[in-house]
């Protein structure tokens, strides 16, 4: 298989763009490109931002080898000088992201790219993808997470990823959303998520019965005997099995530390028999995990139908955020720059209102109360704006624009950090545990009806009125009548 540059890996119209650019004298025409979404996954109340990590590794590897300008020269597309221009290519702007492991709304930036227009646009297709992917995942692992209410949630889905990439940046980004560990070997190594494992049916049925299986396992394995009692029947056999070699094999040994995995059936019922024949035997601190196409859905019903579950093993459901499979980020141009450093607001209309940019090189603020430490609402600002939290602010809904509050005795902090500078990095990147804990602090600082699952409260993301008149201008610039 031939080598595969990860600069390559951007859309066809980001060359043939950057291409008519630099034909144009527009190369190093300093631009601004805003990524945002527009709509929370699962109509859910916020998402989680992840993947900035891997955004960084690709920025600071982007070039172009011979073999890529010889396949570009061979399209017939581009121009000897843009060529050269690639050969010689460099990222040397500046991007401003929010920390990863963030809780983020409709159509605040989370990430902001101030750079050459050429360099700006090349990159777009590959930031998108990582955004959208990894966010999707992180997104969906912390619905998963707190249906569990505390229980521990592995990630599970390697073999129903959607390719390799997705299956070991997938579970980091099931990890940073506050899934446990994975199955995904290749994510532990690379990423330093824990991966873990024990038996497939096929181990059970290699042996001449279930009773030699369990046993076979629990002496190679005796720290770490975790039994699939499904293969047959689950009460009949599956559970007396284990018992008898939990008490065979581990009790000699002094280890009272075990499980047994239920993968199909009546989850509720057979883990509430599970767990009474287990406690009648001594084993009242043997673990019930559940696997079998979960999610936050039907775990949450588990729960309330009182399951016996310890530890839930979510697969495919999770991997692929089966339920809402898109993220929707887009990366849009809200801003260029004069030679004299002046920042120039750019705006995109549609007969979609949806579809309609906020305009400017933007920061915004989250608001929290001083008291409980809420987060109560965002900002968005022009660059050169700061929030007085000294002061009452008065807050829109950005849906029901009628809505608003005056909000006081609160903490503004701004949310955007400095990620590269001239092409530099300037940021250091967390180790992935505190990416974790940061994510289950942060999202700890919403309230609980924004994060329900049904009708989440609509969480204000507001503009300042210096930034709501600019967008508000432009608005009306463009879309009034014109007369000859």
């Amino acid at each position: 298989m031939k080598n595969r540059n990860r600069s390559m890996l951007c859309d066809y119209y980001e060359l043939t763009m950057g291409n008519g650019y630099f034909e144009k004298g527009m190369a190093d025409q300093i631009v601004y490109f805003d990524v945002f979404y527009r709509s929370v996954p699962d109509e859910g109340g916020y998402a989680i931002f992840a993947g900035l990590e891997q955004i960084v590794d690709y920025i600071n590897e982007l070039h172009f080898t011979e073999e890529d300008i010889e396949f570009l020269r061979g399209k017939g597309d581009f121009s000897e000088g843009y060529l050269d221009w690639l050969r010689n290519f460099k990222f040397t702007g500046d991007i401003y992201a929010v920390p990863e492991g963030t809780p983020v709304f409709p159509n605040e930036p989370i990430l902001t790219i101030r750079a050459p227009a050429c360099e700006a646009q090349l990159i777009e297709t590959y930031v998108l993808l990582t955004v959208n992917h990894q966010s999707m995942i992180a997104t969906k692992a912390n619905r998963i997470c707190l249906a569990a209410q505390g229980r521990t949630v592995l990630e599970f889905g390697s073999r129903r990823a959607h390719g390799a990439d997705a299956a070991t940046d997938g579970a980091r980004a099931a990890y940073i959303g506050g899934c446990a560990g994975t199955a995904c070997t290749l994510s532990d190594m690379v990423y330093g998520v824990p991966a873990g494992g024990t038996m497939a049916h096929s181990w059970v049925q290699m042996f001449d019965s279930e009773y030699e299986a369990f046993k076979a396992y629990c002496e190679i394995y005796p720290n770490n005997a975790t039994l699939l009692v499904d293969t047959y029947n689950v009460l009949k056999s599956g559970v007396p099995n284990a018992i008898k070699a939990f008490k065979e094999i581990l009790v000699p040994k002094g280890i009272t530390k075990c499980g047994i995995r239920l993968d199909s059936g009546d989850i509720t019922y057979l883990s509430k028999k599970a767990r009474k024949m287990l406690d009648e035997a001594g084993f009242t601190e043997c673990k019930i995990v559940a696997s079998n196409s979960l999610d936050e859905w039907i775990i949450r019903d588990l729960i309330i139908q009182g399951a016996e579950i310890d530890v839930f093993g979510v697969g495919e459901r999770l991997i692929t955020s089966k339920s809402s499979p898109v993220f929707d980020g887009v990366y849009k141009l809200v801003a260029t720059e004069t030679p004299d450093g002046t920042v120039v607001p750019k705006i995109k209309i549609s007969e979609s209102s949806a579809k309609i940019t906020t305009p400017h090189f933007k920061k915004f603020y989250r608001l929290y109360e001083r008291d409980s430490g809420k987060a109560i609402a965002d900002q968005l600002c022009v660059f050169d704006e700061t929030i007085d939290d000294t002061k009452p602010l008065e807050i829109f809904d950005p849906i029901d624009t009628w809505k608003r509050k005056v909000v006081t005795n609160f903490i503004a902090k701004e949310m955007q950090v400095q990620i590269f500078k001239d092409g530099k990095l300037v940021y250091d990147l967390p180790p992935l545990p505190e990416i974790q804990k940061f994510c289950a602090e942060q999202v700890g600082t919403l309230w609980d009806e924004v994060k329900r699952f049904e009708s989440p409260h609509n969480y204000y993301v507001d503009l300042s009125q210096k930034l709501w008149d600019i967008r508000h201008g432009m608005l009306s610039d463009i879309t009034a009548p014109k007369t000859l």
